[in-house]
Parts: C-alpha cells; sequence; structure tokens
C-alpha cells in the first residue's frame, strides 16, 4: 500500500498536507464545544447570571460548529481531488504497464483479472484515500486530543472510558483478524465472475451451437453463489459492529452520568455551615456538573473516533488486497527489453542462428537448433504437425519473446538490439486470431504509429492487394463503415482480410503471416498470394499454414516435426527427401493432385 502511495503527485503531497492541517482545525473547533457546554451548565446552575453570557456561550458554540462546518467541506472537496487524481496516475501506469507485457508475462494474469484490477482494485484505493483523508486523520486525532482534554478530571470517569476503549479495541482486532482473510478472497472470485462473464459473452455462439446455455448458467451460478456467500460473510461480520458501538457508547453515557451522579452526591452541602461554605459547595457540585456534561462529550467523541476506524478499517482490508493486486502487475518484470538500435545495414533478411526456445515453466524446449536464412524478396513458409513450433517462431521474429538460445537476426541485427518502433516498422505481423477495433474501416486499417503515414490511398491499394475492395465497398459507408468490437459485425475471412490489409499499409519489409489465411477460400488465398507477390516485389514473407497449397510455391519451406527442423527446401525437393512433408501432403491432396498441380 504504502508503495503505491510513493506515487502520489507532490502537488496532492501538498494538498494532503493542507488536509492534515484543516482536520487539526476541525477537530479543535469540534473540541471546544463540550468547554462552552459545560459553561452553559454552570451558568444555568447559577442563580445569578446575566442573559448576555448565554448570548455570548451560545455564539462561541455557533461560531465553532460554522467553522467546522467550513473546513469539513473543504476537507471532503480536497480528498476527492486527491483521490481521484491518484486513481487516475495509477490506473494510467497500470495501463501503460499491461500495454507493456510480453506474451510470456500476460499469461500469468488472466484478461478478466487485468480488468478487475484496471477497474474494481482501483475504486477501492480511490474510496480508501478519499474517506482516510477525511476520516483516518481525524480519527486518531480526536481520539488523541479527547483523552488528553479529560485526563485529570477525574479518574473515576476516565476508567469508564478506558473499559469501553477496551471493549471496542478488542472487538475490532477479532474481527479483523476473520475479515482478512476473507476480503482476500472476494477480489479472487470478482475475477472468476468477470472470467466467466467474458468467456460466455466471447464464445455465445458456441454455447448456442452446443446447448450449452444451461450449463453456463450453473458455472456462473456458482461462481456467483460463492461470491456472495464471502461477501454476506463480511457483510454480516463488520454489520456486527455497529450494535457493538452503540452498545458501548450507550453504556458509556449511562456509565458517566452514574458515576457522575455519585460524585456530585458526594459533594455534601453544609446546612449548618456558613454561607461562604454553602455557596462554594453549591459551586463545586455546579462545576462538577459541568465536568460530567463536557466529560460524556469527550466520552462520545473518543468513541466516535473509533467508529470512524471501524468504517476505515472496512475498506482497509479490501484496499489492501487491492494494492497488491495492482502492485503485481506494475512490478511484473518484463522479459522482453527494447533495445536502443535504429538503423541496420541490410534490407528485408532474416536469420535463424541455432535458435532455441523454451516458455516459462516449461520442462523442455519447443524449438531446438532451428537454423535458416529468408534473403529479401523471399518468401519461407513453415510447416508442421499442430504444436510443432511454427507459431512460436514466427513470433521470435515479430519478438513475443527472446529466444533462449541461438541469436534471431533481422536486416543482419539482433532483434533484441532493436527499438520497438524501429523493429515494427521493419516486421508486419498477422497473428492467427484477426483482432479488430471498434472504429470506422479505414481507422482499423490506419491503426497505430508507422515509419509513413498511412494515407487514404495507402489504405484502398492495401485492401485491394487484400482482396477486401469489393465487400468494404458494397458496405454503406463505404470505408468509413463502422466495424464493432472485436469485428463482430464482419465473417472471420473479411476480419482476416482488414487484418492483412492493415499490415500491408504500414509498408514493412518482412512480412509474417502466422496462419492468417486459414478462414479464406482457396481461390482468395491464391489471388492474395499472388497479389503480394506482384504488388509488393521486395518484400520478405514468412508464412506460417497448415495448407499445403498456400506454401507449395515459395521459395523456401521449413519443416517442423516437435520443435526440430524436419527438411528444408522446395515442394519438389522435400516430396522426395522428407518423409514428414510428403505424409503432410499425401494427408491433404493425392499423389494425382499432387502431380496435376506441379
Amino acid at each position: 500500500m504504502l508503495h503505491i502511495l510513493r506515487n502520489m503527485k507532490p502537488r496532492d503531497r501538498w494538498l494532503a498536507l493542507v488536509c492534515l492541517l484543516l482536520v487539526c482545525g476541525q477537530v479543535y473547533f469540534d473540541l471546544r464545544l463540550p468547554d462552552y457546554t459545560a459553561e452553559i451548565t454552570v451558568l444555568i446552575s447559577s442563580e445569578v447570571t446575566e442573559l448576555s453570557e448565554y448570548y455570548s456561550a451560545g455564539a462561541k458554540m455557533l461560531g465553532c460548529a460554522l467553522c467546522s462546518a467550513i473546513m469539513t467541506v473543504i476537507v471532503g472537496y480536497f480528498a476527492a481531488r486527491i483521490a481521484s487524481d491518484f486513481s487516475f496516475d495509477v490506473r494510467a501506469k497500470l495501463f501503460d504497464k499491461v500495454s507493456a507485457l510480453g506474451a510470456g508475462e500476460i499469461k500469468k494474469f488472466s484478461t478478466a483479472s487485468l480488468i478487475t484490477r484496471t477497474t474494481n482494485d482501483i475504486t477501492q484505493i480511490q474510496m480508501l484515500i478519499a474517506m482516510g483523508l477525511q476520516m483516518m486523520l481525524r480519527a486518531p486525532i480526536m481520539a488523541i486530543w479527547a483523552i488528553i482534554k479529560i485526563i485529570g478530571k477525574s479518574w473515576q470517569l476516565s476508567v469508564v472510558v478506558a473499559a469501553a476503549v477496551v471493549i471496542v479495541v478488542t472487538s475490532l482486532v477479532i474481527l479483523l483478524a476473520v475479515m482478512i482473510p476473507k476480503f482476500r478472497i472476494v477480489q479472487k472470485q470478482v475475477d472468476d465472475v468477470n472470467r466467466i462473464t467474458q468467456e460466455n459473452l466471447n464464445g455465445i455462439r458456441v454455447v448456442r451451437a452446443f446447448n450449452a446455455e444451461k450449463y453456463q448458467e450453473e458455472k456462473f451460478d456458482g461462481a456467483n453463489t460463492s461470491l456472495m456467500k464471502t461477501q454476506l460473510f463480511t457483510g454480516r461480520g463488520m454489520a456486527f459492529l455497529s450494535p457493538i458501538m452503540m452498545f458501548v457508547q450507550s453504556c458509556v453515557s449511562v456509565g458517566i452520568y452514574y458515576v457522575g451522579a455519585r460524585l456530585i452526591n458526594n459533594i455534601n452541602v453544609p446546612l449548618n455551615g456558613t454561607v461562604s461554605e454553602m455557596m462554594t459547595a453549591v459551586s463545586d457540585r455546579a462545576t462538577m456538573l459541568g465536568d460530567v456534561v463536557s466529560f460524556s462529550s469527550y466520552a462520545l467523541y473518543v468513541i466516535m473516533s473509533f467508529v470512524m476506524l471501524l468504517m476505515i478499517f472496512m475498506m482497509l482490508p479490501r484496499a489492501q488486497v487491492s494494492a497488491t493486486r495492482i502492485n503485481e502487475v506494475i512490478d511484473c518484470d518484463i522479459a522482453v527489453q527494447e533495445g536502443t538500435e535504429t538503423t541496420a545495414a541490410e534490407s528485408g533478411t532474416v536469420e535463424f542462428k541455432d535458435v532455441s526456445f523454451r516458455y516459462p515453466d516449461a520442462s523442455e524446449d519447443c524449438l531446438k537448433h532451428i537454423s535458416f536464412t529468408a534473403k529479401k524478396g523471399e518468401t519461407v513458409a513453415f510447416i508442421g504437425a499442430t504444436g510443432s513450433g511454427k507459431s512460436t517462431l514466427a513470433g521470435l521474429v515479430a519478438r513475443l519473446y527472446d529466444a533462449t538460445s541461438g541469436r534471431v537476426l533481422v536486416d543482419g541485427k539482433d532483434v533484441s538490439g532493436y527499438s520497438f518502433e524501429t523493429l515494427y516498422n521493419k516486421v508486419g505481423y498477422i497473428p492467427q486470431k484477426a483482432t479488430l477495433f471498434a472504429d470506422s474501416v479505414e481507422g482499423n486499417i490506419s491503426f497505430g504509429k508507422s515509419a509513413q503515414k498511412v494515407t487514404t490511398d495507402d489504405v484502398e491499394k492495401a485492401l485491394d492487394i487484400a482482396q477486401a475492395s469489393d465487400f468494404v465497398h458494397a458496405m454503406d459507408d463505404g470505408l468509413q463503415s463502422h466495424i464493432s468490437q472485436s469485428g463482430s459485425n464482419v465473417s472471420g475471412g473479411q476480419k482476416q482480410r482488414l487484418a492483412i490489409a492493415r499490415t500491408i499499409a504500414r509498408k514493412p519489409e518482412i512480412l509474417i503471416f502466422d496462419d492468417s489465411f486459414s478462414a479464406l477460400d482457396y481461390k482468395t488465398d491464391r489471388i492474395l498470394r499472388q497479389r503480394i507477390k506482384t504488388d509488393l516485389k521486395g518484400t520478405t514473407c514468412l508464412i506460417v499454414a497448415q495448407r499445403i497449397g498456400t506454401i507449395r510455391h515459395a521459395d523456401r519451406i521449413v519443416v517442423l516435426d516437435n520443435g526440430a527442423v524436419a527438411g528444408i527446401g522446395t515442394h519438389e525437393e522435400l516430396m522426395n527427401n522428407c518423409e514428414v512433408f510428403k505424409q503432410i501432403a499425401l494427408s491433404q491432396l493425392s499423389a494425382d493432385e499432387l502431380a496435376a498441380n506441379a
């Protein structure tokens, strides 16, 4: 928690200091009220009192109450401002950190959990800061100040207050010891509810296709019920403190007035004494009555301070858990660090030199001693069984991960040496799952920052090469047609073509297609690859694919088998020399079809 609070802006720190000073002033004026109450009580007990004295004491009470109210409003405003600024900064920092996480780190946190941490967890801290600056500062100051003012007035009355404080503190300690573990569970259960909801929304078609609505409802109901039970437990536990506080407060009032009555009764008025002795005794009784009244008010302020602390303690455990969860993301070490290189002597070349890669926590390498070279303008394809490491290999070029051993070179330099902007201006990566944003077609195609500004003509040309012009211009608003979140209003094939067009529009030296033709029909697949070859001459293409037809005309084909290279060559060479490739080819096409296509 303190780690996060240290990130507060200097301006907000000064405002927090101002809040502290205002709270001290507020407590001062609040604690002056019992003094004037005692003064009025003594005046009432006095036989000879001018009416102006009541007005004077009442005016002072009104002035103290007004000053306290003004300071309370100012503190509330400053506290809300500080909390809002702080949550804004933490949310921005968290978003930037998540954006910088590599593929390896992102797997440590689920998407649902990251959303919860960016929203609900930060809200918990914001509420704590807003309330804390008002109550957490006020409560201890008021309690200590009130205790100082009652010390020395009467040890009998002080014992009553001390007993009440012991009961309240014991109750808080016991209850919080039980509640804090539950608050940790609550945030994880919120993650589960978000995760199941997100899964259901993303896979709604699959759920309906398999008549799994009931199963999903039961799955959600299980997570939701667990969350409800935990929150009910914490809510009931915290609600239990309220009647304890009210009971203690009432007992304190009764105890103070009972003990006070006994003390007043012990001050005897000598009926047979002199007038001076009788007046002194009466004055002592009036003074004691005033002390009892003021002592009662001070005691209630002490109890009120613990009630305010209770409200903070109800928020503190959950906010502490939220702060820990946020720090887990912010303090997460990023494996893929940005380099400084911005230039290269070569252009459009990719080379793997004895590259091996192992995922974190994996027991063995998923890529083993991979070596090959792709020269400028060449098309190099990768094929292999599911899980053979094709997409991982493509990800190493795009630097989603760093190689465990060996070197991945782009334009003759290790990819780890490039700045991210330089590398991604050179490399255009189209992943397996096409992702579109809630924007216009043109906004999606010209998305991001590239070495050269993407113009409308660039967008039109990229759509034409990607075979997307026809369906885009058939939309009502053409390039300005709206694309829904995740591209839900276009088909899978249309989504892939838009994703390919987006990468082509950036004019990279190297295009990486990570199984990016899987949703295209054979005709569109063939025409698109022909257009890339003719319109983008000099662009190096790395193609990960499952279809033999997609890669058979590549300059070189790299065959992967269990993470190792089983063969490298042209289609014809591999059909003669590589049994793994031959089996893949014959599983898709017959020998006659392969011969005819050749």
